[in-house]
């Protein structure tokens, strides 16, 4: 015992133990004793539990404190090294380093804040009216920050420069959200031929003073110069002539395109595209989002290049604005796998006279060049050569059609046709367009509405899934959030408040100056057809004489007109 005695004695010496201390030592202590100090023998636990263990089974002094001093510290620490890698050299705010007046946005006139700026900058305003010249004057337009300025006139050397060739009767609600997102994605150059809504004074200075847009008024002028075209003396459009609606409206388009082509040349675009402003185009595959790359990618040997077009499917008939509220599309037939397309054809249809409500052989941009003439509204050709041609695999033209219920009375409106199966193929081409006018023209509202939603409208939640996994509808969404992006900054509310901004007086001259611009900057058209003209009373040329000759001869139609898409008798 004597010896045991001993070496508990010796034990405890060397763990420097009490022998009041608890019997058991705690995880933390032996951690903290060295690793010589310690028996590692087999007998060590057993003795360790018969010998007293120490009060050192607390933490030893400083190890606690040490321990919350870490805590508090590392967070502190990452703190400020986050700082240090987020600071940039300077304290204030980039939007700050902008001017005074170009943080003003539209509704902030009537709160206490936009009045303070308001009178603080009324004597630099009042100094500068007067030298607006031109309607909607750069120096009263509101700037954002995120997209530096609603103008988009920060890329002074596009390459390629592309063109946007368009006839339209639409409102400014629907032509500045068209206008605006193709600005976004690459596009430098619109040339509208303006007529109806998109005619009025108020309507075309807004647009005339975005930069890059050149807006046409029908004019006499304008109908005079068309006579003396290329085109309208040849035989390949010639089929389509005195023919009321849709075959006139063809028509037009067509000599529009013919003259855009020479302004768009004159201007050095590169490539020319003739788009409704009912249609989107959808850069899809391009390393980027945009059009301009999409094309600077195209081999310089391509002359012309074709975009198929996805149809929009609604969901609801109360669509107010089809740009923000509609994602979901059908496919086109060349992006579809063949059995998948014809097996699926019956579902899609949904009754319908066709895959498609109206055309489905899209839309084509062309490389502007010599000899180039428009071939219908859907296509380009070459006086001199057959032009090569490729069909992209991803990018689409996006068509909202029938997106709205009001659409099916307005193309009634349009046209004076009775709605009859015979009268209606004089004004429309494509079946749906002759049976929603036939409707429009003899149901009442409540079943004009019923067929609608039975026709046009997408109810069917489980179909539509089922067609969404296969894959002849899809789903595109980065039209609608950049638009809602532009609608959201103000871009478009910021055009229009700009004219609000001019008086009355100026605004009527600034129109009057815009209608002499246009007139003069008309290209002159007029080749081997004025060969063609007769004379009438006096001695005058009776261009109409001309057109009259056409309408009498047979002539092959060449142009390509809007097409539906195949059908199962196809196969």
């Amino acid at each position: 015992m004597d010896q045991q005695e001993q070496q508990n004695q010796t034990s405890r010496e060397d763990y420097h133990l009490t022998p009041t201390a608890p019997r058991l030592l705690s995880r933390e202590v032996l951690f903290c004793f060295p690793f010589r100090s310690l028996d590692l023998s087999p007998m060590a636990g057993l003795s360790a539990l018969n010998r007293p263990s120490a009060a050192a089974s607390v933490a030893p002094p400083g190890l606690a404190s040490r321990l919350v001093l870490l805590l508090t510290a590392l967070p502190l620490f990452l703190s400020i090294f986050a700082f240090v890698l987020q600071w940039r050299g300077g304290t204030d705010d980039p939007v700050s380093r902008w001017p005074a007046e170009s943080q003003k946005f539209p509704g902030m006139d009537n709160s206490p804040l936009g009045s303070s700026i308001s009178s603080s900058t009324s004597g630099r305003s009042s100094s500068s009216s007067s030298d607006c010249v031109e309607i909607l004057g750069q120096s009263s337009s509101p700037s954002f920050p995120y997209y530096r300025g609603w103008k988009f006139n920060f890329d002074l050397d596009p390459h390629p420069k592309i063109s946007i060739v368009s006839t339209t009767s639409a409102s400014l609600e629907q032509i500045l959200p068209w206008l605006f997102y193709h600005k976004v994605i690459g596009v430098t150059q619109f040339l509208l031929f303006v007529e109806g809504k998109a005619a009025k004074s108020h309507s075309s200075a807004i647009l005339e003073s975005i930069p890059g847009v050149k807006v046409i008024h029908r004019t006499k002028d304008l109908e005079e110069k068309q006579a003396q075209s290329r085109i309208w003396n040849e035989t390949w459009l010639a089929g389509f002539f005195y023919k009321p609606c849709n075959y006139e409206l063809f028509v037009k388009q067509s000599l529009n395109m013919e003259m855009a082509i020479v302004m768009a040349r004159e201007s050095g675009m590169d490539w020319i595209i003739h788009l409704d402003t009912d249609e989107l185009m959808h850069p899809a595959g391009a390393g980027e989002y945009s059009l301009r790359r999409l094309l600077l990618d195209v081999s310089s040997d391509v002359d012309m290049v074709i975009f198929p077009n996805y149809e929009s499917c609604i969901e609801r008939d109360d669509i107010k604005d089809p740009f923000s509220e509609v994602s979901m599309f059908k496919k086109n037939y060349d992006h579809l796998p063949k059995d998948t397309y014809f097996g699926m054809y019956k579902e899609a249809t949904r009754g319908n006279p066709n895959y498609f409500l109206t055309y489905g052989n899209g839309k084509s941009a062309a490389r502007i060049q010599d000899h180039l003439r428009p071939n219908g509204a859907h296509r380009w050709h070459n006086y001199m050569k057959i032009p090569k041609e490729v069909k992209l695999d991803e990018a689409a033209v996006l068509h909202f059609t029938y997106t709205k219920f009001s659409d099916l009375t307005s193309r009634r409106d349009r046209c004076g046709c009775k709605p009859t199966k015979d009268d209606v193929k004089r004004c429309f081409m494509l079946d749906f367009d002759r049976a929603a006018f036939i409707i429009a023209s003899t149901a009442t509202e409540e079943e004009m509405l019923h067929w609608y939603n039975e026709h046009v409208v997408w109810t069917d939640k489980q179909l539509n899934l089922k067609l969404l996994k296969k894959g002849v509808l899809t789903r595109v969404y980065a039209p609608m959030a950049i638009i809602q992006g532009l609608r959201e900054s103000g871009v478009f509310s910021s055009a229009i408040a700009s004219a609000q901004t001019l008086s009355k007086e100026k605004f009527l001259s600034s129109m009057e100056g815009l209608q002499n611009k246009n007139s003069s900057a008309l290209p002159n058209l007029s080749t081997a057809a004025s060969k063609n003209t007769m004379r009438g009373a006096g001695g005058k040329e009776s261009y109409a004489s001309a057109r009259k000759i056409l309408e009498t001869a047979v002539f092959t139609e060449n142009a390509i007109p809007p097409i539906s898409p195949p059908g199962l008798d196809d196969i």
